[in-house]
């Protein structure tokens, strides 16, 4: 008991940092870049762009904490997104279809990847790396060429918008805009407030703390930790299906390109989001905020014109050194605390 509430005291520690340096962020791009930061709709934009990776890394976030990690999440959004395309714009599908089309394919994946890491005792790293392999191999195979869907019924629902009321803005000919968002934010933050009780108050979500605080220490417990880590793998691929589905609800198209580095970009909001790598810390709400900070700094970096990738690479890896480094405190003075 008294370590549960200590991992809780730790992810409460650094969900709080998190957030502060989110906010220390956006208000300095604010101050020093212009008024356009200050404009509602610049930060819907930002959650409209990075809807699927909010839901993908919600997913690592969950493995991350059980003491595993996945790396095929991007080739599951890639390999989902085009099959959808596919079966929209050339199979003569529905949007119906291509949904249970994106959920099948993230729970095939779920279900062998999580077999063999919590049944066969295979290291995760591995098993996800031969499933980010074979997940863009296949996307290539379904169709290696980047096309556009002309499909009615999933252009309609692609530019369907939620108004936000009150957070409209004047243009520069004094017409009011409207702020919105697009449908797949509306599902992304359904997804961080489910899995968000799930893990604060569900049995399964103790389960996935114990499993990755330490593992002995959660069979003494009772708790089948194989079956644990099974659950997470699948749960993890499931929102990739699901974050697959958004993605192309965003982009609209089915292209071998689409996704790349999203599994990486999936665990620095983790890591920047207060989810430790060593498993038994996490948050999703840090989560959430980890995807918006990793966005915010790559805006900022190209408002203030560094437009050069590279620029935006060394300013990420800063702020995963930081956290890491943040990480690695917390880590000293729990190992500290224990030992008195």
């Amino acid at each position: 008991m008294m370590k549960k509430i200590k991992n809780m005291s730790d992810t409460n520690m650094l969900l709080t940092i998190t957030i502060v340096v989110f906010f220390v962020m956006y208000f300095a791009a604010i101050a020093f870049l212009g008024e356009g930061f200050l404009k509602p709709q610049t930060f819907l934009s930002i959650l409209n762009a990075n809807a699927a990776l909010i839901i993908t890394s919600c997913g690592m976030s969950i493995v991350m904490i059980t003491g595993g990690i996945d790396i095929s999440v991007g080739g599951v959004v890639a390999l989902v997104s085009m099959c959808s395309a596919v079966y929209l714009d050339q199979k003569g599908g529905n949007v119906g279809g291509a949904i249970l089309i994106s959920l099948a394919i993230g729970l095939a994946f779920g279900i062998i990847q999580g077999y063999l890491v919590a049944y066969l005792d295979i290291q995760p790293f591995i098993v996800s790396l031969a499933g980010m392999f074979f997940a863009r191999g296949m996307t290539t195979i379904v169709n290696n060429k980047p096309f556009n869907v002309a499909n009615e019924a999933f252009v309609k629902l692609k530019d369907t918008r939620v108004i936000v009321p009150g957070l409209g803005s004047y243009n520069r000919l004094g017409k009011y805009i409207d702020a919105y968002v697009e449908i797949g934010v509306v599902v992304a933050l359904l997804i961080v407030v489910l899995l968000f009780i799930l893990l604060r108050w569900g049995k399964l979500g103790r389960h996935f703390y114990a499993v990755g605080g330490n593992q002995q220490s959660a069979l003494m417990l009772g708790i089948n930790v194989r079956r644990t880590k099974f659950l997470s793998h699948v749960l993890c691929s499931l929102l990739a299906g699901i974050g697959g589905f958004v993605y192309f609800l965003h982009v609209g198209s089915g292209s071998p390109s689409h996704a790349m580095g999203m599994e990486m970009n999936a665990i620095a909001s983790s890591i920047i989001g207060g989810t430790m790598l060593t498993g038994g810390v996490g948050n999703i709400i840090g989560t959430l905020f980890g995807v918006l900070s990793l966005s915010t700094i790559q805006n900022i970096v190209s408002s203030a014109g560094f437009d050069e990738a590279w620029w935006t690479g060394i300013t990420i890896a800063a702020m995963l050194c930081l956290f890491l480094v943040i990480q690695s405190v917390v880590m000293a003075r729990k190992k500290k605390a224990l030992a008195k």
